[in-house]
């Protein structure tokens, strides 16, 4: 990934070119396209999510969405969750999203790095993310980060685990198998 230090006005008057980016406390991030299978992941995710939050009315699921999470860092989300609660405060019009969303779903890369992937899970929080889920492709695993009384807290889910984050969302159930299994081409 290429840096450039940028502000955050000028992060806001980028072209809409297709390139992807991100904004890290004023280093501008080229974020390469995902790859399909990190596309599938993170539509299942959301797909799933979308379908409880929408029938319980707890609020809405974006994909790729842009969210300030400071002044100068912007992040944009694989999937996130943002609260009914929270709406009060989102402008639906515009992007990015000030503030944090309740939850954010990450879909790693082989190419992306510990440092930036802790980095972010920290900016996260400091916003007031109350969930971070890390899915890792090449593991079949979901890591979820959480901070319950401000201690943090991990949870592993693995094959055949059922993905569960009851203090953000109660009921709500993912099986690790329908998050990385192939698709089917029969």
């Amino acid at each position: 990934m290429a840096t450039t230090r940028t502000s955050f006005e000028e992060y806001t008057r980028l072209p809409d070119d297709g390139t992807r980016h991100e904004l890290d406390d004023g280093a501008l991030l080229m974020v390469p396209s995902p790859a399909p299978r990190h596309n599938l992941i993170r539509q299942r995710i959301a797909f799933t999510m979308a379908q409880f939050v929408t029938d319980r009315k707890l609020g809405i699921v974006l994909e790729e969405m842009d969210f300030r999470l400071a002044g100068e860092t912007v992040r944009n989300a694989d999937v996130a969750f943002v609260a009914k609660e929270a709406l009060r405060n989102v402008d639906l019009d515009r992007s990015p999203i000030e503030g944090a969303p309740t939850l954010a779903a990450e879909v790693l890369s082989p190419g992306n790095r510990t440092e930036d992937t802790v980095k972010k899970v920290q900016q996260y929080f400091e916003a007031g993310c109350r969930s971070v889920w890390l899915v890792y492709p090449t593991l079949r695993l979901v890591e979820i980060h959480s901070r319950l009384n401000n201690r943090p807290q991990r949870r592993d889910f693995r094959e055949p685990d059922v993905i569960i984050d009851d203090a953000i969302l109660p009921g709500f159930s993912l099986p690790v198998f329908f998050v990385f299994h192939e698709p089917e081409l029969d």
